[in-house]
């Protein structure tokens, strides 16, 4: 199993979470205290970077289910990004497209938050 980790930046003011390795039931409480850490600091226009993320399962998939309405409900948005083609396969395949935003690159998913303020 690949190790997980996730590196915390931001790109032109928006607060950017990049995955790398193996996101599982073993390593999805970490990508949750991030979540939340941004949550709480009222940190709410959150674009998830998965270029360099080899693969999701389900548990990794709840916790973006679980902190979609808290973000959206002080006025944010998660947008996902730079996702391969098999961890987007399974996003795809649970319905993610219909309710997240699922963009080709960081730079879009900043210009969807600018043309959305």
């Amino acid at each position: 199993m690949k190790n997980f980790k996730i590196d915390h930046r931001t790109n032109s003011g928006f607060e950017v979470l990049d995955l790398y390795g193996e996101l599982d039931a073993h390593t999805a409480s970490q990508l949750e205290d991030s979540l939340k850490r941004l949550i709480n600091n009222q940190k709410s226009n959150i674009i998830v970077n998965f270029s360099e993320l080899d693969y999701i399962a389900s548990a990794g998939l709840g916790v973006f289910m679980a902190y979609i309405e808290d973000v959206r409900g002080i006025g944010g948005d998660i947008k996902l990004t730079n996702m391969n083609d098999k961890v987007y396969n399974v996003f795809d395949l649970l319905g993610f497209p219909t309710l997240y935003d699922i963009l080709e690159d960081e730079k879009n998913a900043v210009e969807k938050f600018l043309n959305e303020k």
